[in-house]
């Protein structure tokens, strides 16, 4: 009898796993859960699948919030969303971000574009960055009107548009805004504002309370090299380490306001601190926010969206957004 067992060529616990015959286990996947074009019966915010693309494949999870009689004509901010996952695991369609996003909605009234980008290590960044570009444009070419998505030409705001992202979608977020800042979006549009959730930053030399014993081996490090392995500069390269060699000055971020929230626990914690002095530091002419959530890891609001701090959370994302 011949051994089913396969050969593991590599694996970065506790997310991912890769076999010597190409096959992909991602061990933290949440399963996948169709969308509720009619309502979802818990928060009555109805969700739709879109594709952007078809080459590349990309495609998107619209929200959009309940309609009444006092609402059915207004038109609501846009969240263009990116996802968390250290660019290799978890999914817009999964049943962890589809149930976060969902109750989002129902408690902030925004229209929500949740990006369903490619993944390493099938498809190495900077497959993820060039995919989330691709969508933000998608998304500002529906002001055109004329054949193009109904709930975000009826219901969406083009005015304000906002993107946002957790840990490695936080990063996503960062390098959007920096593109968006040298180039043009169709139709004219702008990004009004840029949240990033426990994003995903790192370098070469450890800050603050990360330790100097294992930097090297830590998971940050090793998810970079792994989902990026070409990159120039490793995990100095500006698009993770921000004052990296050759990194383009953060006065150019292109959205007029920032909002970044840290958690205490957090392995990421020192890094989104760091991101909003450099920022600060940088001359950059918009306005910056840091909230902080004392007592928490790394995407606990995402996790347990029915704690008080989970709803802490989205309430700050609210005034952030309607300010």
């Amino acid at each position: 009898m011949t051994s089913t067992t396969k050969e593991v060529a590599t694996e970065l616990l506790p997310l991912i796993r890769v076999y010597k015959d190409g096959s992909v286990e991602r061990l933290e996947d949440r399963p996948i859960v169709p969308p509720s074009p009619d309502q979802d019966p818990e928060t009555g915010v109805s969700s739709k699948d879109v594709t952007i693309s078809e080459s590349p494949s990309i495609l998107a999870r619209l929200y959009l919030p309940k309609l009444t009689s006092h609402n059915q004509n207004q038109k609501f901010p846009i969240l263009v969303f990116f996802h968390g996952g250290g660019f290799c695991v978890e999914s817009a369609f999964s049943s962890l971000y589809h149930c976060y996003l969902g109750n989002l909605v129902s408690q902030i009234n925004v229209v929500v574009v949740s990006v369903e980008y490619r993944l390493a290590p099938e498809h190495p960044l900077p497959a993820a960055f060039e995919d989330c570009w691709a969508a933000l444009q998608w998304v500002a070419s529906q002001s055109a009107g004329n054949d193009k998505d109904p709930w975000l030409t009826n219901s969406g705001d083009f005015e304000r548009i906002f993107i946002g992202g957790d840990s490695a979608g936080g990063n996503i977020v960062h390098n959007i805004a920096m593109r968006a800042g040298v180039e043009s979006l169709p139709c004219g549009v702008k990004v009004l504002g840029a949240y990033l959730v426990h994003p995903y930053f790192w370098s070469s030399k450890p800050i603050g309370s990360e330790s100097k014993e294992v930097h090297e081996k830590s998971l940050p490090s090793l998810v970079w090299n792994f989902v990026y392995p070409s990159v120039t500069g490793g995990v100095d390269n500006p698009m993770i380490n921000p004052e990296g060699l050759g990194a383009p000055s953060l006065a150019g971020l292109g959205c007029d306001r920032l909002l970044v929230c840290v958690a205490g626990k957090d392995l990421l914690r020192d890094r989104g601190v760091w991101y909003v002095d450099m920022v600060r530091k940088s001359g950059w002419n918009g306005e910056i926010e840091l909230f902080e959530v004392e007592g928490e890891d790394h995407v606990f609001h995402i996790i347990n969206i029915e704690t008080e701090n989970a709803k802490a959370m989205a309430k700050r994302l609210a005034s952030f957004i309607f300010k």
